[in-house]
């Protein structure tokens, strides 16, 4: 009987997921359904009104309504978000396949560089990737992505090395199979399922990181609104007004936990255990 509490509990968390990633993903693509109003328009007599009726969210210091700028700030966070877990993904594939294909000394030169860029924390290195390209939603999203790329290329690396000693791949070398017909039809696909995986998990770390550049100041540039740059404005008005920070965290907080379960019930439901 645990077990089954259990198994229903996962499947109403699934579920619950599902719905709040679809309100997100509907928030980004088509934020009028969700308001009527502008998340630019100011209007100084109103600054800093509590939530009510009339402002849901209530509004900020220029009195632009905070509930308009959590909505339509929902695409630039996913937009950032999903544009680094892609790009990280597909570098992440390109260097595992490298290291477990290239024979040795390849494969150590890559996972060396790959321990160093994993010794630096995630945030320290998007940062020296936006100092040197320079701040907005491209530069945060490449800066995000590279940090990414070596434990989605650690991963693509063990599998390969699994697949390529498997006896269907010996067989089809053995068949003169050219080699990147070998990496397109058997290799790859046999090494995507853990990285789109481990891609979904890490979805929602890229969610983080890309809300912490932009609470710096290096993300969209304003009067755009994003869920980062909304909590740092937030931040000088905690005392006066705790709205302008609460609802974007709870926003992104959300989010990230939505991600976060629907990646490891994938996790589960395709025995992602080698990803740990």
């Amino acid at each position: 009987m645990p077990g089954v509490l259990r198994g229903r509990a996962g499947v109403v968390g699934v579920a619950l997921a599902a719905l709040v990633l679809g309100l997100v993903v509907l928030a980004a693509a088509v934020p009028s359904l969700l308001t009527s109003r502008s998340p630019t328009a100011t209007d100084p007599v109103g600054a800093l009104a509590g939530p009510g009726t009339a402002h849901w969210f209530g509004t900020d210091q220029l009195g632009r309504d905070v509930y308009a700028r959590v909505v339509f700030g929902t695409r630039s966070a996913l937009l950032i978000g999903f544009g680094a877990t892609v790009l990280g993904a597909c570098g992440g594939a390109v260097l595992g396949l490298t290291a477990g294909l290239g024979g040795r000394v390849v494969d150590q030169v890559l996972m060396r560089l790959a321990d160093v860029l994993l010794a630096l924390p995630p945030l320290l290195l998007g940062l020296l990737v936006v100092a040197v390209l320079g701040g907005g939603t491209v530069e945060v999203m490449i800066a995000v992505a590279v940090a990414f790329v070596p434990p989605y290329g650690r991963v693509v690396r063990a599998e390969t090395m699994v697949v390529r000693r498997s006896g269907y791949v010996e067989a089809a070398v053995g068949t003169g199979l050219r080699r990147w017909r070998l990496i397109l039809r058997h290799i790859l696909p046999n090494t995507l399922g853990s990285l789109l995986v481990l891609a979904t998990v890490g979805f929602g770390g890229a969610l983080i990181s890309s809300s912490v550049l932009s609470f710096l100041g290096l993300g969209p540039r304003p009067p755009e609104p994003d869920w980062g740059s909304m909590l740092s404005e937030g931040r000088d008005f905690l005392s006066v007004a705790w709205w302008l920070g609460v609802f974007p965290g709870l926003a992104l907080t959300v989010t990230v936990i939505a991600v976060n379960v629907l990646g490891r019930g994938a996790q589960a439901r395709l025995g992602g255990g080698r990803l740990r």
